[in-house]
């Protein structure tokens, strides 16, 4: 059995408390949706600020009644410190998925990006270390290796941010590790790259590449691609990146205090991926087959080349990535068509 197999047949028999901030968005509805059905007790924290209550609705949908009597959900913000206590008391993981992302969104309203993503984290980090929870994962991003050009990304080297939202992701993982050097609080991060799934949101400004193209090839809009289409990505499923926030919440303590990168170790160039996309959507029955990209300038704030290395993941957490990007768009695909189908 995996260290992953292991970890969900102990949790079944001796569940735990979870709290999951921002347990409305698309990764934490999906970490919602696989602790409870490992009969686990959760805890929501949720402002709806980019979350939504269908998340939450679809995750119900999917379990027992029993299984949705042990969540309990909270509408509060982590900017509110006392929201931050009243949602972490009793609890013994915390899942910090709160935050506002997305690199063009910083660049156009530094202020709210900074006031969520740093004073929101220190909030959850002052509120979980007062409760003494056991473990403390927050979302980190990719983005913190900003202009540094080697390939794949390696934890221990980072370069210059570029944008007011790597500024925040990088603050969070030194406020993490002062934590650690001055409270004996330890934490993991993990640095998520480009993570998509179900109910990862097609709509709105700001919305990722994936759910974003898919969106427009079903309704006939153009797809637009930045810059000349080789940009390169480590994409991934959203079943990964659940298992490394199960794993990172129950690992022993000698490797908390670290950061980790989630993904698969791939790069998939933009031009590909909208191969990617267009042949899963045809697979679903949606007549895309003449659909053609149009290209237009690169995007302030983007890097050129992503791709991780996740050999720590693996050696320290025994994380085993179990989707590639055209698995995972595959699987992904038919709620994407459903959902696209079946909006208001």
């Amino acid at each position: 059995m995996s260290r992953y197999e292991d970890v969900q047949a102990e949790l079944k028999q001796h569940p735990k408390t979870w709290l999951i901030t921002g347990v409305a968005g698309f990764i934490g509805s999906n970490l919602l949706e696989t602790l409870l059905k490992l009969n686990q007790n959760v805890v929501g924290l949720d402002n709806f600020s980019t979350g939504h209550q269908h998340n939450l609705d679809e995750v119900k949908a999917q379990i027992s009644d029993e299984q949705w009597a042990r969540f309990t959900f909270h509408q509060g913000d982590i900017c509110n410190l006392e929201d931050c206590k009243k949602a972490v008391k009793g609890v013994d993981y915390v899942q910090h998925q709160a935050a506002l992302g997305s690199v063009p969104r910083s660049i156009a309203d530094p202020i709210t990006t900074n006031a969520n993503n740093i004073s929101g984290f220190l909030n959850m980090l002052v509120a979980a270390r007062d409760a003494e929870v056991t473990s403390f994962t927050y979302a980190a991003s990719s983005s913190t290796y900003g202009d540094h050009p080697a390939l794949p990304k390696v934890e221990e080297s980072i370069g210059n941010p570029l944008s007011p939202y790597a500024v925040t992701k990088y603050v969070n993982e030194l406020y993490a590790d002062v934590f650690a050097r001055t409270y004996d609080f330890n934490t993991i991060g993990l640095r998520y790259f480009n993570v998509f799934g179900k109910r990862q949101d097609p709509n709105g400004a700001y919305a990722a590449v994936i759910p974003l193209w898919t969106a427009s090839l079903i309704n006939g809009e153009t797809v637009y691609i930045n810059g000349d289409g080789e940009t390169s990505r480590d994409f991934c499923y959203i079943d990964n990146t659940v298992q490394m926030n199960i794993l990172a919440a129950t690992a022993k303590k000698d490797a908390k205090n670290e950061v980790y990168n989630v993904a698969v170790g791939d790069r998939t160039t933009l031009n590909d991926l909208f191969t990617s996309i267009k042949d899963a959507l045809l697979e679903n029955s949606q007549d895309v087959k003449d659909a053609e990209p149009t290209y237009r300038d690169f995007r302030a704030g983007d890097v050129r080349h992503s791709q991780a290395d996740v050999t720590k993941a693996k050696d320290n957490l025994g994380y085993e990535p179990t989707h590639k990007i055209t698995e995972g768009i595959s699987q992904a695909m038919p709620w994407y068509v459903s959902f696209l189908q079946n909006k208001d």
